[in-house]
């Protein structure tokens, strides 16, 4: 890889396409994949994520906004995008650019029912999230009788999928939660095909799901964040690749004297004679302050250079008292060996925390 000279992120797609041909080796052959690209793709790029997913053949995208589908859209994608929480207000919009709103109650799949029908569209997909215990947005199955009722004699829209969410999936001591959650599910799925007098696409599982659950894949799959190179398991991270390396230089390099301070609020103070390396890269990069003294770090010739004091909004301060180093040497933020989650751990967060944080501002460089 080519030694960065400002800060960049680089985005393996080789890497994407391993990590989306492992969890396709998990599933049926008939079984679709839906990739999350929601939150840049997960600070990555949305857009170039999306394209490369595509040719891939993903079989559905879904994103969190009517916006992130409408960027998509523009940028020429023309496989569906589901949009996992919409706006009554951007129904109009999301109707422009052809995306399917994923309906939770029934305020709101009254307004979009009277929005499409006002404007008389025949059989436009729409999603029904179904609530199984994550208590976030959707239906009680107590609800599928209303729903049935609503969307009688009505043919502006079709019901395209019924889906849910799996609550700790990655988390085998919650096994017997997420076994309830599934036969929930499965009940809900009957009642629907049963009021609805037609089967949809019924999809719960999540990449934990994917890999600790083949029983409930049912017809198709979503995966955000082991597309991007994480399997939520010790044992489960080495069958992915992170496809994200966030990667910085030297700025200046200064020698501090015993007693002297590092950065703002004086939140370092030198217990020795030290030096420290600032690097173009702050909390308006996507490196919060939580990541201070001493809680992250950076790697810089192989070796681990703490953060020192407080992150500022442009830079960072470490350590490099006993790293051999030259202003204009590259600093690893996270990368395959030293991840995101790695870094994560010291502020006691997760990796999916850090990589959405990325900042726009940060330029990206694309390997293939």
């Amino acid at each position: 890889m080519p030694k960065a000279n400002e800060t960049v992120l680089e985005i393996n797609l080789t890497a994407l396409q391993q990590n989306y041909n492992y969890l396709k080796s998990k599933l049926q052959p008939n079984t679709k994949f839906l990739a999350v690209v929601k939150a840049f793709a997960y600070g990555n790029d949305a857009e170039a994520i999306a394209k490369h997913l595509e040719t891939l053949g993903a079989d559905y995208f879904a994103v969190a906004y009517t916006s992130e589908g409408i960027a998509l859209r523009k940028a020429g994608i023309k496989t569906p995008i589901l949009v996992l929480h919409p706006q009554a207000v951007n129904f109009k919009t999301l109707l422009e650019y052809r995306l399917e709103p994923s309906l939770y109650s029934l305020k709101i799949l009254e307004e979009f029912i009277a929005l499409t029908s006002a404007e008389n569209m025949q059989n436009y997909p729409i999603h029904l999230k179904f609530n199984t215990g994550l208590n976030r947005l959707g239906f009680t199955d107590e609800a599928i009788n209303a729903i049935a009722k609503i969307l009688e004699n009505n043919d502006a829209v079709v019901v395209k999928s019924a889906f849910s969410h799996l609550v700790a999936s990655e988390d085998l001591n919650e096994k017997v939660f997420t076994q309830n959650q599934i036969k929930k599910f499965t009940s809900i799925s009957h009642n629907v095909i049963d009021a609805l007098g037609y089967k949809p696409i019924f999809h719960l599982c999540n990449t934990s799901g994917i890999l600790n659950y083949p029983e409930a894949h049912f017809d198709m799959v979503r995966s955000g964040i082991g597309l991007y190179g994480f399997g939520n398991s010790a044992k489960e991270n080495q069958n992915f690749t992170p496809i994200g390396t966030l990667k910085t230089v030297i700025s200046q390099i200064h020698t501090i004297k015993k007693g002297a301070s590092v950065g703002y609020n004086r939140a370092h103070i030198a217990a020795t004679d030290m030096k420290t390396a600032t690097l173009p890269i702050g909390h308006a990069d996507g490196i919060g302050r939580q990541y201070g003294k001493g809680k992250g770090f950076v790697v810089i010739n192989n070796q681990k250079a703490p953060i020192v004091g407080n992150v500022c909004m442009d830079m960072i301060m470490v350590d490099v008292t006993n790293i051999t180093c030259n202003e204009g040497d590259e600093a690893i933020i996270f990368d395959q060996t030293h991840t995101a989650e790695a870094l994560a751990e010291g502020a006691k967060t997760i990796s999916y925390e850090i990589i959405t944080a990325i900042s726009q501002r940060v330029k990206r460089r694309y390997l293939k």
